[in-house]
């Protein structure tokens, strides 16, 4: 079958948004999908609205905020909505007429409001709506424009934006944290109202649900599915990526297994998702990278290279995830961060050293600032000394919202709690709030362990962000005679905090890793140690598609053990997910 054949490119609109649970493919689909496309004659513009784009990754080329064509393929262009140059742009628009006219200590202030991530969520999505808005400009000239969006948790809160800042610029209103990020949307209600519209008419969008075949995968999508549809977003395809072919006639018991298990989870896929448009893309031997790889993806023709890599696959080096559980544990207490690319298992790694801290005796609070983090379906169960949360933004919100009203609405009449309760509704206020969740979950790990399971990185590195502006407004009150510890510093100390960088034994996961490691330590946090998660090499397959795909991990893991990881650990691909507190408890074992 061939791109022209799949469901979701048939009659395509002008736009079509690719998203689902990080780590399933949006990328590399809305790559290929952009390909195909340009290949029929289209002008394509593929824009990545993920804080942690890779885009440029897949073609091999530099790609940032400015509209950049593919040379490869005529008609094909790419952009990547940067966050941290859309904020910097943001705040110039700001702050440079007022520069030269007020005092240099008020300016040094307006940029400190402006420095948090809500100002880069801000300026991400004024990017956002005139590229959709865009009828005139440089956008107008394609023919199709493609988004390929954040994890979805992250997407579901940009979609709703336009929503939520039109009905808050309606009311006038602005809480005092977000005076500087607001300044310059007032300008543009037209325009938020216009993209609001082009979101909600299939006749110009249509939405591309992106899932692998597992069940929590699956389960995901049936949520964005519903949360879509109630924003008005009605024409939903779904592409089920990566799937097992059934094995040939091979006796390799984990093939068949992962068959199985897929297989499984595709028959009890949520009703609702039934009756949407559906393709399904087998699983490929190479990692999509490069035109060559992307126009593959589509292709359903079996290529049989097993005479290409050899009959066994050479031994993986012993790297258990225990050793580093037992270094971990040697401190007493603490703060250990999964952090990495969603769909990495950061919930699974996390979820396994906090259960096997647990099981030794420790008192241990396992959270995650994941919106679509699924602790409890990882876990299936609890044990003795762990603690199990989760920092919900809706409830971090309205806790907060709460606490201002108890505390300042307190000695204010009628007419100012009035005032004070519509300020609290900014869209600001959650920044706000998960940060001083964030906050109580760091102070705590003083006297316990604490296992944070954090969201997709880039959506990670802008709560860091807020940590950051906290830590810097802290050190410009107290000067330098005042004596304070603020959650940054913490973060900094690796007596303290263990950063575990989550990976995948493939080109672009670790290449975010190392993206991500990079970030961290220009903010004076290192990486204590890097985890290859579901190792194909490391499990040592006998089928010849998994042994192809096993042969291209030697090299990305000895990137990581050689250039980037002090230490560091690999968990094989497993026959079974492992979920639930045995298959937990067997990841930490000294045998997998």
């Amino acid at each position: 079958m061939t791109s022209s054949q799949q469901q979701f490119l048939t009659d395509p609109p002008r736009f079509v948004f690719f998203t689902g649970k990080g780590g399933v493919g949006k990328t590399s689909i809305a790559c290929a999908s952009a390909v195909a496309l340009a290949r029929t004659g289209k002008t394509v513009l593929l824009v990545s609205t993920d804080p942690a784009s890779n885009v440029g990754q897949v073609f091999g080329l530099p790609i940032g905020n400015l509209i950049t064509d593919i040379p490869a393929l005529q008609g094909l262009s790419a952009l990547e909505i940067d966050p941290e140059q859309a904020a910097s742009d943001y705040r110039e628009r700001i702050v440079g007429p007022v520069r030269g006219l007020l005092p240099e200590a008020e300016i040094a202030t307006i940029t400190e409001q402006l420095s948090g991530s809500c100002t880069t969520e801000v300026a991400s999505f004024d990017e956002f709506t005139a590229i959709l808005t865009d009828t005139e400009g440089p956008v107008s000239r394609f023919d199709h424009v493609l988004f390929d969006t954040a994890p979805t948790g992250h997407t579901i809160r940009l979609l709703q934006l336009p929503g939520n800042w039109t009905e808050f610029l309606k009311a006038g209103k602005g809480d005092a944290s977000c005076l500087g990020p607001l300044a310059g949307l007032d300008k543009h209600k037209a325009t938020y109202a216009a993209a609001v519209d082009a979101l909600s008419d299939p006749e110009r969008t249509r939405l591309v649900l992106v899932a692998r075949p597992t069940r929590s995968a699956l389960h995901e999508i049936d949520r964005t599915h519903r949360e879509l549809a109630a924003l008005g977003m009605h024409r939903q395809y779904i592409v089920i990526n990566a799937v097992m072919p059934a094995p040939n006639g091979d006796d390799d018991p984990l093939a068949a297994a992962i068959a199985r298990r897929e297989q499984s989870a595709l028959a009890d896929m949520p009703e609702a998702l039934h009756a949407l448009p559906q393709d399904r893309i087998d699983l490929k031997a190479a990692n999509m990278v490069g035109l060559d790889a992307l126009e593959t993806l589509f292709d359903t023709t079996v290529v049989d290279d097993a005479d290409s890599v050899s009959a066994g696959v050479a031994p993986v080096a012993d790297a258990p995830l225990v050793a580093l559980v037992d270094e971990i544990e040697r401190s007493g207490n603490g703060l250990v961060m999964c952090m990495g690319k969603g769909g990495v298992g950061k919930t699974t790694v996390a979820a396994a050293i906090a259960v096997a801290l647990a099981e030794r005796g420790h008192d241990v609070h396992l959270t995650t600032t994941d919106p679509a983090a699924h602790l409890a379906e990882t876990l299936q169960g609890g044990t003795a000394h762990l603690q199990v949360s989760r920092i919900d933004p809706v409830e971090a919100s309205q806790a907060y919202r709460d606490r201002v009203m108890a505390t300042k609405g307190a000695h204010l009449d009628d007419a100012g709690r009035a005032t004070l309760a519509e300020d609290l509704r900014s869209p600001c206020t959650e920044e706000v709030a998960v940060f001083q969740a964030f906050s109580k979950v760091i102070h705590e790990s003083r006297s316990k362990f604490v296992v944070l399971d954090t969201a997709p990185t880039g959506h990670t590195l802008l709560l860091l962000d807020a940590t950051g502006s906290y830590h810097r407004e802290i050190a410009r009150q107290m000067g330098d005679s005042g004596h304070y510890t603020t959650p940054l510093m913490r973060l900094q100390d690796p007596d303290i905090t263990k950063v575990l960088l989550i990976t995948l034994a493939e080109t672009t996961p670790v290449l975010e890793a190392a993206d991500l490691q990079h970030d961290l330590e220009r903010a004076g946090i290192q990486p204590w140690a890097w985890v290859i998660n579901n190792s194909v090499a490391a499990a040592a397959p006998s089928n010849p598609l998994l042994r192809q795909r096993a042969a291209a991990e030697f090299d990305q893991i000895d990137t990581v053990r050689t250039k980037h990881a002090a230490r560091y650990a690999v968990i094989p691909l497993l026959a079974e997910e492992p979920v639930g507190i045995p298959a937990l408890k067997a990841l930490t074992a000294h045998t997998v």
